[in-house]
């Protein structure tokens, strides 16, 4: 099997802040269906596709949301032992050993996209990484208080032309203009 292939999605701000005390800084009811639409997209019925947080993440994910429905999910923690996570949870101490199980468990074949949903420095490990495709980028434009924060895009991305099903045009929404942008690896 080839290696998987990383999408990161995020919403940042003007400061790149993602996050405030564990949860979002803004609530937008389309961007938060935008995420779950294009986390959970496949093309072929047979597959399915994979998140990948890290604990704070995931425990910043409303315990009645959590796990992500209609994709495998997978946190990352050092200290597993410590959280008490659902069954249907994968849980390992680092990308690489998650990314391994997925390429050589039973569920290999079955996996058409993985995502790295969050936090800051999975998202950096996941952009670092040669793995690393795509960056699924909500421009929320205005000044937020946060205290987690996306990576700088490096110039080692380019801004490719929006998949189909995404509008490019300035969205908004409770009084909150944003836009979808599509960062790729070159």
């Amino acid at each position: 099997m080839s290696k998987l292939k990383l999408n990161l999605i995020v919403a940042a701000c003007r400061n790149r802040g993602i996050g405030i005390k564990g949860d979002l800084p803004w609530h937008l009811r389309k961007e938060l269906r935008h995420f779950s639409n294009t986390t959970k997209k496949i093309n072929d019925p047979s597959k399915t596709n994979v998140v990948i947080m890290g604990r704070k993440t995931y425990f910043g994910v409303p315990e009645d949301k959590r796990p992500l429905k209609d994709r495998i999910n997978i946190v990352l923690t050092r200290n597993k032992e410590e959280y008490s996570f659902p069954e249907s949870v994968l849980v390992f101490s680092s990308l690489p050993e998650a990314l391994k199980h997925l390429e050589e468990s039973e569920i290999a074949p079955k996996i058409e996209n993985v995502w790295i949903v969050g936090g800051c420095s999975v998202y950096e490990e996941a952009m670092r990484s040669d793995r690393c495709h795509r960056i699924y980028f909500t421009d929320v434009q205005g000044e937020f208080e946060c205290d987690t924060f996306f990576p700088e895009i490096g110039n080692n991305f380019k801004i490719v032309p929006n998949d189909p099903e995404i509008p490019s045009e300035v969205q908004e929404e409770n009084g909150i203009k944003y836009q979808y942008k599509i960062y790729e690896k070159v």
